[in-house]
């Protein structure tokens, strides 16, 4: 298997990306304006501000006025309330779920950042371990791409069939599709998909930054439970430690579970109605712009988008003009949804 590693530093979002044998398998994203203290490691003193013990749990105060959860033990002394805690995220938040986080000890003084996650850059080199971080048009490139691939629901298995990836609020449902996979061979062909189904749904999950309980609807019937067994811990071993993956049952569905770690990239993408949000709309704008400008040195741009997205594009505009010069306009046009743009150049 072969990795490789790209960094896009744009205006208002960095984005991190690492492909696995050319395809997509991580996306990372941080924009500006985001509370530093949700994200991943990083450190805190926060204020207890309730202890729930019928449901085990305290509600934390993070700085930025934001909230994080602290699952109790059952043989810990829970924390008092009002009390300054140090604690480092755990998990990030999700939609409607609070991020979660590791108790350090006790702590003194208000809510305060003491230690920010690390970056973007600083997270690929970890991982890339030496290998080369490709930044400019190629990072741009595959950040784009990999971002489109997320946005997907079903996704084509080579050789034929696909599989749907939906998340919802309890589990992440993965429906297997035999499809149009030729071969008379049915039942061959049928394992074959869930074999690979397997592969193509860990990279997916993956890059969709999804996890917790997730359900395969195999396709087909009598299963070989040794060789899917084998091909999903080999898929999801990446993931470990924490990957728990149960026996097929009899109505055809594996079950498993994988650490849920990162917020998905759709909580970063969409917005409550399940459509492009607005900011995503923006960034976007501020990307085709400076492709066009690219491409057309020293021409004028006119771009066109909803009323929502100019809003969101505002907080862009001085930082643009500073990188293209004052040569680009940007109209609102009623009625256009926050993945429509236009942008051209004169």
């Amino acid at each position: 298997m072969s990795r490789k590693f790209f960094l896009d530093r744009s205006i208002g979002e960095t984005r991190g990306v690492i492909t696995l044998d050319g395809r997509p398998e991580r996306l990372l994203i941080t924009r500006d304006g985001e509370p530093a203290a949700t994200r991943l490691f990083a450190r805190s003193v926060a204020r207890v501000r309730s202890v729930e013990k019928n449901i085990g749990a305290a509600f934390l105060d993070l700085p930025g006025k934001v909230e994080a959860l602290y699952s109790l033990r059952q043989d810990e002394l829970p924390p008092v309330r009002g009390a300054a805690v140090e604690v480092e995220i755990r998990t990030e938040g999700r939609q409607d779920k609070l991020a979660t986080v590791r108790l350090i000890g006790p702590a003194e003084g208000e809510p305060r950042l003491l230690q920010a996650a690390p970056d973007i850059e600083a997270e690929l080199q970890d991982i890339a371990r030496g290998a080369k971080i490709v930044e400019g048009l190629g990072a741009r490139e595959a950040a784009d791409a990999a971002e489109a691939e997320v946005l997907e629901t079903i996704h084509a298995l080579p050789g034929g069939g696909n599989i749907a990836i939906e998340p919802t609020r309890a589990l992440v449902s993965i429906d297997v599709d035999l499809g149009g996979r030729p071969g008379s061979d049915t039942k061959s062909a049928a394992r074959m998909a869930n074999l690979t189904a397997l592969g193509m749904a860990a990279r997916l999950l993956r890059l969709k930054g999804l996890g917790g309980l997730v359900i395969f609807d195999l396709v087909g019937r009598g299963h070989d439970g040794k060789a899917i067994d084998g091909a999903a811990r080999a898929a999801f071993s990446p993931d470990n430690p924490g990957v728990a993956i149960d026996k097929i049952s009899r109505f055809g569905t594996l079950t498993l579970t994988v650490p849920r770690r990162r917020r998905p990239i759709l909580d970063t993408l969409l917005d409550e109605t399940g459509g492009l949000s607005a900011t995503t709309g923006a960034l976007r704008l501020v990307r085709e712009l400076e492709r066009e400008g690219r491409a057309v040195p020293g021409g004028q741009l006119t771009a066109a988008c909803g009323p929502a997205v100019l809003a969101a594009f505002e907080s862009y505009r001085a930082a643009l003009t500073e990188r293209l010069g004052a040569r680009f306009t940007v109209e609102a046009r009623d009625g256009w949804v926050n993945d429509r743009l236009e942008v051209v150049a004169r």
